[in-house]
């Protein structure tokens, strides 16, 4: 319980904010999800310490909307703000985004998989046909990261140690929401069996702490290092479509401005403390390295090592459902 109750409740003061953010010129950043909530509290410290950032999603009325303000808001700044088309329900929306990037950009320092969706109406699907919330979640950031991996790793060849990151958006879920004790249930497929729309939400928060587990095993061949994050509880669009007298409580006593889930996630993208032999750590709130429930630490074992191999048979399962649009 210790665990739980640290990332909701008294959690120390950030350690990196607006406020102290090193300079950032010339790196370049991939926000998903990045012009509202979080995504875009995370984009405006970004920019104001001259970075170059894609904001990527599907709304380009939301992108150019929050783009403007951005640019408003820090009129000195040397970076960049652009928008990048993608919709992460649709896995044939992401080559042609990735091409696009790739064809302005010669670099990528960090990618922030940030964007994702919570409790969709019982049944949503993706565009090919997947539960909304492992098509979102999970597939589309897997498809973004395999194809952008690449530059990653030809960044990580010329820039300084551990400085070129994908980060990877866990939740509070992985404690509270997902299957206990393993964090998935899986078919024989790989698959994660279908738990009702809150646990299948935990089940992808997991997902995602399975890839931040499993590329970082490619760390020392890319140079490209991982983590996964909880961002904390926080009062952003994720929450859409939670209702009722729980949504009420939660929201009162228990969340808080979207700007700390930034914090979180610039912590992830910029401290030091995240080196090549920490990749794959998981980060709680609002900056510092935190441990998994013991049976997800399980599933991300192999079987040879005592484990289930939950794990990779997840993301072997996500690489199949996706190389058609490689």
């Amino acid at each position: 319980m210790g665990n739980i109750f640290s990332q909701i409740f008294f959690i120390p003061a950030p350690v990196l904010t607006e406020k102290n953010c090193p300079d950032q010129t010339g790196r370049v950043f991939i926000v998903t999800g990045g012009y509202v909530g979080v995504g875009y509290e995370l984009c405006k410290i970004l920019y104001a310490h001259n970075a170059t950032v894609w904001v990527a999603g599907r709304s380009a009325s939301k992108a150019e909307k929050a783009i403007s303000s951005i640019k408003d808001a820090s009129p000195s700044s040397n970076g960049r703000v652009e928008f990048l088309y993608l919709d992460l329900s649709d896995l044939k929306t992401i080559k042609p985004a990735v091409e696009s990037f790739t064809a302005q950009q010669q670099r990528l320092d960090v990618l922030v998989n940030n964007a994702g969706v919570m409790f969709p109406p019982k049944g949503s699907v993706d565009a090919q046909g997947h539960d909304m919330q492992v098509g979102t979640n999970c597939l589309g950031p897997y498809l973004l990261y395999q194809l952008l991996l690449p530059l990653l790793t030809k960044t990580a060849s010329t820039s300084p140690t551990a400085s070129v990151r994908v980060t990877w958006a866990g939740s509070i879920a992985v404690h509270l929401a997902a299957p206990q004790p393993q964090g998935m249930i899986i078919n024989d497929d790989g698959s994660p069996t279908d738990q009702g729309v809150k646990p299948n939400y935990g089940q992808t928060k997991v997902g995602n702490v399975f890839f931040a587990r499993e590329f970082a095993k490619a760390t020392p061949q890319t140079g490209v290092v991982h983590a996964a994050f909880n961002p904390g509880n926080l009062r952003t669009e994720l929450q859409r479509h939670w209702t009722g007298p729980d949504s009420w409580i939660v929201d009162k006593l228990m969340l808080y401005p979207a700007v700390y889930g930034a914090y979180t996630e610039l912590w992830t993208a910029l401290t030091p403390e995240l080196t090549p032999d920490k990749s794959g750590a998981y980060v709680y709130p609002w900056g510092r390295f935190g441990s998994l429930p013991a049976g997800v630490e399980t599933s991300i074992k192999g079987e040879s090592e005592g484990g289930t191999g939950v794990a990779a048979k997840f993301v072997e399962w996500c690489r199949k459902q996706t190389e058609a649009f490689a």
